[in-house]
């Protein structure tokens, strides 16, 4: 690895890490000496690079360091943490390191107002099996997720029989196969989720529903003890 390449991957290491982090964990990951991570440390300090630490303790970036503005939509960073939070999962050890790395890139130069787009994004990858084609725009989902708008559906369940509901959009759940909407629904008063290939009908309202998205959020994942990993859950 050339000493240049090896200095932004030392960058980035540290931007990734929440800790200080040792020159051997360092040297590690980067299949070289202790040695020479404590000289290159010392040519990035030279160049004015705002790294603190020392020796035997450990060494992190401060923040906003050498990153030019970075101008995103909420669709962007949705679609960038999507796919980071997917090839994290699914990837090789290289590619999940660049995900997380890509995630951090994004992290340090994100204003404030669009930080909960990160942290909490309106979609999330989840592991399953043939693609089933959607009946109700996702797009529109998330962003009704966004406003905390509620959504009227004419819904299938697994059985056959058609309901209307009135639900309030959580998070949308993506399969390989299909995605799932997970919602409170009005009619029976709990957390369903609800296939997007089953909905024959839908109005995006425009009243906001009442309880905040992060705390319903929060409510729906202690119920589902942080395991949703089936697309068989309860809908009816």
């Amino acid at each position: 690895m050339r000493r240049a390449d090896r200095l932004f991957r030392i960058i980035q290491l540290l931007r990734r890490k929440r800790r200080p982090v040792t020159a051997l964990e360092i040297a590690e990951e980067l299949e070289t000496s202790p040695r020479t991570i404590y000289r290159d440390i010392a040519q990035l300090m030279a160049d004015r690079v705002p790294i603190r630490g020392e020796a035997g303790i450990g060494y992190v970036l401060e923040s906003g360091f050498d990153m030019p503005p970075l101008m995103l939509t909420p669709d962007e960073i949705e679609a960038a943490m999507l796919g980071a939070q997917w090839v994290m999962a699914r990837g090789d050890q290289a590619l999940a390191r660049a995900a997380s790395d890509l995630v951090a890139k994004i992290g340090a130069v994100l204003p404030d107002h669009l930080h909960p787009h990160l942290i909490e994004p309106a979609g999330a990858p989840v592991p399953s099996r043939m693609i089933v084609k959607n009946t109700i725009d996702i797009s529109r989902a998330r962003e009704a997720i966004r406003a905390q708008g509620k959504i009227a559906l004419n819904y299938i369940d697994e059985n056959g029989a058609q309901t209307r509901r009135v639900i309030w959009p959580i998070a949308v759940g993506y399969f390989d196969s299909i995605c799932l909407i997970v919602a409170w629904c009005e009619l029976r008063q709990a957390f369903r989720h609800f296939r997007a290939d089953r909905v024959m009908g839908v109005e995006f309202l425009a009243e906001r529903y009442p309880k905040a998205r992060s705390r319903l959020l929060a409510a729906w994942k202690r119920e589902r003890g942080y395991s949703e990993n089936s697309a068989s859950s309860s809908n009816r």
